[in-house]
Parts: structure tokens; C-alpha cells; sequence
């Protein structure tokens, strides 16, 4: 019990990665949308949607700071409005809302994640 309190605390989910590793299996071997439903994301801001990607492609949230060069404060923050937003009670529910809304699809890597598309920027801001 105190682990999880741990790790609640600790901003990370609560549900062992074995358990997300087989909910995003599952909803791999459906078909997916055919198109955005970028409808499904109004009201997300860009740093949102980018998080909200994250999450669903199983990254805890050391992880997606890491990438996006973000303190754990902000991705705690950025974690918890679509939580709010979508009326989702955990990042499990994230995850399906991202694959419902077809912001990430089973089995194709964005071609520029977000944590390239950041790096890109950080380089080029220190080259001139």
C-alpha cells in the first residue's frame, strides 16, 4: 500500500507497466480510426496534446520530462488537465481517449515527436 501511495505521489500511474504494455496491445489489434478526430481534442492546447501522446505511448512521467525538457511539476500539470478536460479518472482512460481520438495509432511513431521536434528547437535557438 505505501508503494502506491508512492507512486501516486510521485505523479506516476498507478497501474503496473505490464498492464499498460497489454492495454495498448489490445488496442493495437483494433482498427483504428481512419482520420483524426481532431474534434475529439478541442480545447487541448499543443504542450497538452504532446503530453497526451506521451502518456499513451506508456511513457511515466520522469520520462516524458526528460523528452520535452520540462520540470515534473509542469508535466504533472499538463497531465492533469485533459485528465480534467476528458473527465478521466487515470492516465489509463488517456490513453484511450488518444487512441479513440486518433492522436496516436497502434504501431506508427510520429515521423517528429514532440521531444524531437523540442531538441530541434533547443539546437537551433543555441546555434545563432
Amino acid at each position: 500500500m505505501l508503494i502506491a501511495i508512492r507512486v501516486v505521489a510521485a505523479g506516476e500511474a498507478l497501474i503496473a507497466p505490464a498492464v499498460t504494455r497489454r492495454l495498448i496491445a489490445e488496442f493495437a489489434r483494433r482498427p483504428g480510426p481512419a482520420r483524426r478526430n481532431s474534434a475529439g481534442l478541442a480545447g487541448v492546447t499543443d504542450r497538452e496534446r504532446d503530453v497526451l501522446e506521451l502518456v499513451a505511448r506508456g511513457l511515466t512521467t520522469t520520462e516524458i520530462a526528460r523528452r520535452l525538457f520540462v520540470g515534473l511539476s509542469t508535466v504533472k500539470t499538463h497531465v492533469s488537465h485533459p485528465l480534467t478536460k476528458f473527465g478521466a479518472r487515470d492516465r489509463a482512460q488517456l490513453v484511450i481517449v488518444a487512441y479513440e481520438t486518433g492522436l496516436v495509432t497502434a504501431g506508427i511513431a510520429d515521423a517528429d515527436p514532440p521531444s524531437a521536434g523540442a531538441a530541434r528547437q533547443l539546437s537551433e535557438g543555441s546555434s545563432g
